[in-house]
């Protein structure tokens, strides 16, 4: 049972505390979504702050070969309420031994959902690259984009392979862009001053 299997992750802890050997406690793999953050909490109760990680975990078993993002979207949450540790999953898992390509993309989810978790509990400086990221898309400065990417091929692949026919667009929007309209508007009343309001 569940219970059984909690007090014997708790016994072999202290067990090998009290032989001076470092413990990282496994988690579950599959999980609903709205279980994640109890299971973390109690886990670390059960093992006394040993850390813990999750094999994603998986929050629905619908989504065969595209179980990384089901496990990323697990793996934030958890990682989010404590889990110290997030293992990887490929869109291969539970289909067949992964490639190259399917780890590289299972590393990249997973790197997504720790980056999130940083993020949601404030980790100072998580979200310095986000708002560089955020700026770079305010000025559409593709090269800088890629560089601040996670992974910078993938991005620079979809853009190059349909090129924008407007400068300071991308084919999503063309000329109806918005970041490209509020861009346009402001290089065209910079040189406006605002009169003085007195209250």
């Amino acid at each position: 049972s569940s219970a059984a299997s909690d007090v014997y992750k708790r016994q072999l802890t202290k067990r090998a505390w009290q032989k001076d050997v470092q413990v990282i406690v496994e988690g579950p793999g599959h999980m609903a979504l709205n279980q994640i953050e109890a299971n973390i909490k109690i886990q670390q109760t059960i093992c006394q702050g040993a850390p813990f990680y999750v094999l994603g975990p998986l929050v629905t078993d619908i989504a065969p070969g595209y179980d990384h993002i089901t496990a990323a979207i697990g793996g934030a949450l958890a990682a989010a309420n404590g889990a110290a540790f997030l293992c990887y999953v490929t869109p291969a898992e539970h289909l067949r031994l992964p490639d190259a390509n399917d780890v590289r993309e299972g590393l990249v989810a997973t790197k997504i959902a720790a980056h999130a978790a940083d993020i949601a509990k404030g980790i100072p400086h998580a979200r310095d690259i986000d708002n560089r990221m955020s700026d770079a898309r305010r000025r559409v400065d593709w090269e800088e984009m890629f560089s601040l990417a996670l992974d910078p091929e993938k991005p620079r692949k979809y853009f190059e392979s349909a090129p924008p026919s407007n400068e300071g667009t991308c084919t999503m929007c063309g000329k109806m862009c918005a970041v490209r309209t509020v861009n346009t508007i402001t290089v065209s009343y910079t040189h406006l001053t605002l009169p003085t309001i007195r209250l």
